[in-house]
């Protein structure tokens, strides 16, 4: 080393003796890693797709703190037909299977047909009896009638019945477990089984069952993978051990880094070793595929290593940053799920990074030096000098049929529509889905539906008569929207009080005039305060309206939000009756609708990036421009592809547009910075682009490819979001490979001036 020349940065010093040392540098950091135990922790937690920072979120936490959480139940139903309700064994067997579970620790009640309290109002005031009765001498009997139950505590069709258990709230995921596994245990000691389970505990349980199982195939399937591809395309056995080594270090030192942050593995993250060990194998391909070209020049092993890491070191660099930068935009979303999975995911690539170019200059020099080198040949290698020729002569064609696809794409795909469901992250056949569609079909629905209300004069309450009459049409005008509900309001407990004045006639669970309703008032305010603070509370001028109803998707409960706040506006005294929609699955719905917000925050990030890095490049905003363009087209052809699939907006598909640009733009970094090699030798541009082009493009349809296969192994999966990150990413991926090759050489061939004038300019 001469004396004025400084020394390289260690991880960019590829001489014999630093290469070596990187290697045990490397090694001991992952040891010290080790030692420090990182354990994988699965979670989910479908709250963590709540938009943070908003109104909303702030008013429901509120709203959850005087009525409880809307979500914390568990329903279950078991087979009745006409003679299980003449049985007496099996209802004796319910009544102790119920008075079992309630004991269970955190569980808050159970409610069903045999807990239901018939109230009557007599000389003495209200009392209650039971609905089933059961009676030493007199045996059995039913003191009302089970069709007043219908669709309620018994489905509609009758051929099943409800057993309710709300457990405490904010249950923890291990105590939410422990409870669901002592529910089972205790159907099993009663040797009852129930025909649809559909509630937080069974289905947080489930989904990390199911995510962890993903975790493990997806891992296999990509190990096995790039094992698969290093041998079709090296066929060398020292490379293909060399690169395995390397990937896997990486991956297993981006998760150790992860989960010693403290970051769990969540839904989003059954991708991320498919997205550590493809990313990493597409660097691999990239500088193997020079690595090799150098060695055909007979320059020596350790040269070819030198020269391999020192030329490519920036634009792997510049790639690596892109994909990362494009996952950590997620965390400028307001969506926690997003965040973490951007977080963690951003940083895991970063780290695959370091591993690669700490570990693999080592363990080609240390392996390669120890097997017999095979001269590499040019025979059947693949040639794009016919395929550069077709695009030199077919420039126009080219710009009109990219122009007409995507404008084509962007027409269909102004037509898409925002719409997620709750449970859309799993197939319409899954278990899951299927118990939850039982609910929604026979007991009136499985989504909680949540509407605070208040009364604006501080000197009123919600059950003055006036102010019930206006939640009396409320409800009916929700019934209207959304067919027969179970509605718990401050109204019930006076329908429930109007039918026990007529004797339990059902027909008199109504609204009841306001002369009968002057003799109801005395009742009311005598009512026990742990009988009225589920739907009423400061000093009954806040109350609620709940009710579950079938998961309609945010698209359709949004229209009917939209009708209800007209009516609202149209029909309720706001004077009398404030209302305010609320509750999990508004959050939800709210989460949805947001995604062109979210998406156009982290798209704004990556054009920006991208545009740094080519104003970096090449010193131009034009060319900036120009390098947008290729990387722009993939996404807006994802737009027509996702109409042609009938793939709807939501969170978990909208920001795949993000995460797409950032994979994709790597191999427009890839083809600039080799033409800027290139120039920088002092050729012609159309020289430049026409050696770029056959020998960098090599590479890209390596790599390309490499990442198509990876991310299509993702369409496998049984959760939405990681299938629809499979069939969106390796589609958009195929789309940057034709603009890069295609597209991206015609729209240069203009900028010859420019280009030429940058060149004096840096001279």
């Amino acid at each position: 080393m001469k004396p004025n020349q400084q020394r390289p940065f260690f991880l960019f010093d590829y001489g014999k003796s630093a290469i070596r040392n990187k290697l045990w540098f490397g090694l001991a950091l992952f040891l010290v890693l080790l030692a420090l135990r990182p354990t994988p922790v699965f979670d989910y937690d479908f709250e963590q797709f709540f938009a943070q920072q908003d109104e909303d979120l702030t008013f429901y936490n509120e709203y959850k703190e005087k009525f409880g959480s809307d979500n914390d139940y568990l329903l279950t139903a078991f087979s009745s037909d006409s003679d299980f309700w003449e049985d007496e064994e099996s209802i004796k067997r319910f009544v102790k299977l119920s008075d079992e579970i309630q004991e269970l620790e955190g569980v808050d009640s159970v409610f069903s047909v045999f807990s239901v309290q018939i109230p009557r109002i007599g000389a003495f005031g209200v009392s209650f009896r039971p609905l089933i009765v059961q009676d030493e001498e007199e045996g059995l009997r039913l003191q009302g009638d089970l069709e007043e139950y219908r669709g309620k505590l018994i489905s509609e069709n009758g051929d099943s019945f409800l057993l309710l258990i709300r457990n405490q709230p904010s249950l923890s995921k291990e105590a939410g477990d422990r409870l669901y596994d002592e529910i089972l245990a205790a159907f099993d000691r009663f040797e009852v089984k129930p025909i649809a389970v559909a509630g937080k505990i069974q289905t947080q349980g489930d989904f990390v069952e199911l995510m962890q199982k993903e975790f493990g195939l997806f891992l296999g399937l990509s190990i096995g993978l790039i094992i698969l591809l290093l041998s079709l395309i090296y066929r060398k056995l020292w490379i293909i051990i060399s690169s395995v080594t390397v990937i896997l270090l990486g991956m297993l030192l981006a998760f150790a880094v992860i989960l010693l942050m403290g970051q769990k593995l969540a839904l989003m993250s059954i991708m991320q070793p498919t997205i550590f060990l493809i990313v990493g194998l597409s660097a691999c391909i990239h500088l193997l595929t020079h690595f090799i070209n150098f060695l055909k020049k007979e320059i020596g092993f350790q040269k070819a290593i030198k020269i391999t890491f020192e030329e490519l070191t920036t634009p792997v660099w510049l790639t690596f940053l892109t994909t990362s930068l494009g996952f950590l935009s997620l965390y400028f979303t307001t969506v926690p799920a997003l965040k973490n999975f951007g977080l963690s995911t951003g940083i895991g690539v970063l780290l695959m990074f370091f591993a690669i170019f700490l570990f693999l200059p080592g363990l080609l020099s240390l392996l390669g030096s120890k097997w017999k080198i095979q001269p590499f040949t040019r025979k059947n290698q693949l040639s794009l000098t016919p395929f550069f020729r077709l695009v030199l002569t077919n420039r126009k064609t080219i710009l009109i049929v990219f122009f007409l696809i995507s404008v084509s794409s962007l027409v269909l795909g102004s037509k898409l529509k925002i719409n997620g469901f709750l449970l859309d992250n799993l197939p319409s056949d899954h278990p899951i889905q299927e118990n939850f569609q039982y609910f929604d079909q026979g007991f009136r629905g499985s989504n909680p539906l949540e509407i605070y209300i208040s009364v604006k004069d501080s000197s009123k309450s919600l059950l003055d008569y006036e102010v019930l009459k206006e939640i009396d049409a409320v409800e009916n005008h929700l019934e209207k929207q959304l067919g027969s509900l179970t509605i718990l309001s401050p109204n019930s407990l006076v329908k429930t009080l109007n039918q026990a004045q007529n004797q339990g006639d059902e027909k008199a669970y109504s609204l009841p005039s306001r002369g009968q309703f002057a003799r109801l008032e005395r009742i009311l305010s005598r009512l026990p305060e742990k009988d009225k603070r589920q739907v009423l509370q400061n000093n009954n001028r806040e109350g609620r309206i709940s009710a579950r109803t079938a998961d309609l998707g945010s698209n359709r409960m949004g229209e009917i939000r939209k009708e209800f706040e007209a009516f609202v506006e149209e029909e309720i005294d706001g004077e009398l009756l404030e209302l305010r929609w609320t509750g999990t699955s508004f959050l939800i719905d709210k989460g949805h609708e947001s995604v062109t917000w979210q998406m156009a925050r982290g798209l704004g990030l990556a054009f920006l990036l991208v545009g740094a890095i080519a104003g970096y490049l090449f010193r131009s905003w034009r060319i900036s421009l120009i390098l947008l363009i290729p990387n722009v087209i993939p996404l807006i052809w994802m737009l027509g592809l996702m109409y042609f699939l009938g793939v709807e907006f939501k969170l978990t598909t909208a920001i795949l547009f993000t995460v797409a640009f950032g994979i994709a733009v790597d191999d427009s970094i890839h083809f600039m910075s080799r033409l800027k090699m290139e120039l920088a030798k002092g050729k012609s541009l159309f020289y430049a682009i026409k050696r770029t082009f056959l020998e960098t493009g090599k590479a890209i349809i390596l790599t390309s490819v490499v990442l198509v296969l990876g991310f299509a192994m993702l369409i496998f999966s049984q959760f939405g979001v990681t299938f629809y990150t499979g069939l969106l990413i390796s589609s958009a991926l195929l789309f940057a490979l034709l603009a890069d090759l295609i597209l991206l050489p015609v729209l240069l061939l203009p900028m010859k001036k420019i280009i030429s004038s940058k060149q004096k300019n840096q001279g």
